[in-house]
């Protein structure tokens, strides 16, 4: 087991070198840079404002010229483009080994902090559909397996699949129209993960409130999940139930419940617990945006789009990094539960 883990994190290495190393490339071909948008906001505003230089070389913009040359090499030098494009890899990958993931360009804060004050929404929308989808959609498709065929499998597969094509925003958008204060009922509210007068309230109505607010972007997210979750469940069911030893036992005279409960059940959930660990880690980082913006959640969704929008390479990096060290070891945890569900399965087979 030992050699195992070892090997696997030291495949991290190179494979976390290499994400970045493909992402930190295709950046440098993207146009609209930070540079270039940081001269278009000062050119722009003062071409709107009407105002223009009188002293030639005092101002930072010289009207129909734009910015001096020597300006905009300080603005290079000042976010670290005068470096070569290796040199600046290099650097970046050095804070990265300490965890300093950079400054953002924009928002005057670190990434660690910035990513630390989204990561509550994030939490928030991640860990209840976690649980809501495997607590409620595992039950769901045992059942289904069970009463495969009958009118409960096809009524019920009829909702899951109608709930699955219906596009998230939508959903979203419909829900806030018919429960959001919108042309029927005002039950729950519009924005945000708390009310305005969050510390003034007391534990219970702190409580309340929390789950007031994300009642509606949960049963969003939950509802699009249910149909793989289900439908994965049944089918791991029905294939446990149509094999040999399912006839074999019963056969010897066992009862249903005994062949299902002792044979079946423990068979079956093999593939869904050995998923279990890559599920709950990325329940903390993974979200919708358009969840997100429709419910006015400043989530790390949000902050990733606007990063990218703005051209924040530092957040973007910095949050790619992170996310993709977590799933690194979030996938080497789903690959070690596989021999602690499954004894049969030896670490040599999963190399």
């Amino acid at each position: 087991m030992f050699s195992y883990i070892l090997k696997r994190l030291l495949l991290m290495i190179p494979t976390l070198l290499g994400i970045l190393l493909v992402t930190f490339a295709i950046i440098q071909f993207v146009p609209g840079g930070p540079v270039e948008q940081i001269i278009s906001q000062l050119e722009g505003k003062t071409l709107g404002s009407g105002e223009i230089s009188s002293s030639g070389k005092s101002g930072i913009y010289q009207g129909a010229k734009g910015l001096e040359p020597a300006q905009i090499e300080q603005l290079k030098a000042f976010y670290g483009f005068d470096k070569p494009a290796s040199e600046r890899f290099w650097q970046m990958m050095q804070k990265y080994l300490v965890f300093d993931l950079g400054e953002s360009y924009f928002q005057s804060r670190s990434v660690s902090s910035l990513i630390a004050s989204k990561l509550p929404v994030s939490i928030s929308l991640g860990i209840w559909t976690f649980l809501f989808t495997y607590l409620i959609c595992i039950p769901l498709g045992i059942k289904k397996a069970i009463q495969d065929g009958s009118s409960f499998d096809v009524v019920t597969s009829t909702f899951i699949l109608i709930g699955y094509a219906i596009p998230g925003f939508m959903l979203a958008i419909f829900l806030l129209v018919l429960l959001g204060g919108g042309s029927f009922w005002d039950v729950f509210p519009l924005r945000g993960l708390t009310s305005d007068n969050w510390e003034s309230l007391s534990t219970f109505q702190k409580i309340t409130d929390y789950l007031w607010h994300i009642t509606l972007p949960i049963i969003t997210m939950v509802i699009g999940n249910f149909a793989v979750m289900t439908l994965l469940t049944k089918n791991s069911f029905l294939e446990e139930i149509r094999k040999q030893y399912v006839y074999t036992a019963r056969a010897k005279g066992l009862t249903e419940k005994a062949v299902f409960y002792k044979h079946v059940f423990r068979n079956a959930l093999i593939p869904l617990i050995t998923g279990f660990p890559a599920a709950f880690i990325g329940a903390f980082f993974t979200g919708s945006l358009l969840v997100e913006t429709v419910f006015s959640l400043d989530g790390l969704g949000l902050l990733s789009y606007e990063s990218i929008m703005k051209r924040d390479y530092p957040v973007v990096l910095g949050s790619l990094y992170i996310f993709t060290l977590i799933g690194l070891f979030g996938k080497l945890l789903s690959d070690l539960s596989y021999v602690l569900v499954d004894p049969r399965i030896q670490f040599e087979s999963l190399k």
